[in-house]
C-alpha cells in the first residue's frame, strides 16, 4: 500500500453566481471564465454522451466538431455536468434538481488548504490520427469511445487534486476535487 504525504496550498473555493440562463449565453461565458482563470480544458457530460473541449487563440473547440459520429454537440438542455480547468483553477457547473448550480476552485488564493493529487486512467488506447487537435480512444472490450484533446489522450489519464480536511474528531476526508491541466514536462 502506499501513503501518500499531502502537500499545502494558497486556495480558493466560492460558489458562482450568474451561471448562463441558456444555450445562447454558453458559449460567451466559457470563453469568460477560460481567460479570467487560465482554462484551458472541458469535460462535459451529457445526457447523450462526452464531449471534450480545448481553449487556443480565443475560442472554444469541441470534440463534437471533429468525431461527432462519437460526441454529440454541447447542448445546455442536455448538460448534467460540465469541469472546466487549467493548471491552477478549474469551474464546476452541475445540474440539481432541475437548477445549475457552479463553483470555482482557484489556487494562489488566501486559504492554505492540504491535496494530495491521483492519477486517473483514461478509457481506452487513442485510434488513429488526430482531427484538430483532439484524437479518438477506442477501449475494446466495452466499445467506448470518446475523443479527448490530443495532449491528454497522450497521456492516457487526468490528474485529479484532492483537497482535505478534518472532521472534529481529527479525521482527514476529501473536501473537494478537481481536475488538473498537466503541464508539459
Amino acid at each position: 500500500m502506499t501513503v501518500c504525504e499531502p502537500k499545502s496550498i494558497a486556495w480558493e473555493l466560492r460558489s458562482l453566481e450568474g451561471l448562463p440562463a441558456d444555450q445562447a449565453g454558453l458559449e460567451s461565458w466559457l470563453i469568460h471564465q477560460a481567460k479570467e482563470n487560465n482554462l484551458t480544458y472541458a469535460l462535459v457530460h451529457a445526457d447523450d454522451g462526452v464531449i471534450w473541449g480545448r481553449f487556443t487563440d480565443g475560442r472554444w473547440s469541441w470534440s463534437s466538431d471533429s468525431f461527432s459520429d462519437v460526441s454529440p454537440k454541447l447542448s445546455w438542455v442536455a448538460l448534467q455536468q460540465m469541469r472546466v480547468f487549467g493548471p491552477k483553477a478549474e469551474v464546476f457547473i452541475w445540474r440539481e434538481a432541475g437548477v445549475f448550480r457552479g463553483r470555482l476552485i482557484q489556487e494562489d488564493g488566501s486559504g492554505e488548504q492540504k491535496y494530495f493529487d491521483e492519477a486517473q486512467l483514461l478509457w481506452g488506447k487513442p485510434d488513429g490520427e488526430a482531427r484538430d487537435g483532439f484524437r479518438l480512444m477506442r477501449e475494446g472490450a466495452q466499445g467506448l469511445l470518446h475523443a479527448p484533446p490530443v495532449e491528454i489522450a497522450t497521456r492516457g489519464r487526468l490528474m485529479t487534486r484532492n483537497y482535505i480536511d478534518y472532521d472534529q474528531d481529527g479525521c482527514a476526508f476529501v473536501k473537494a476535487s478537481r481536475l488538473v491541466a498537466e503541464q508539459e514536462r
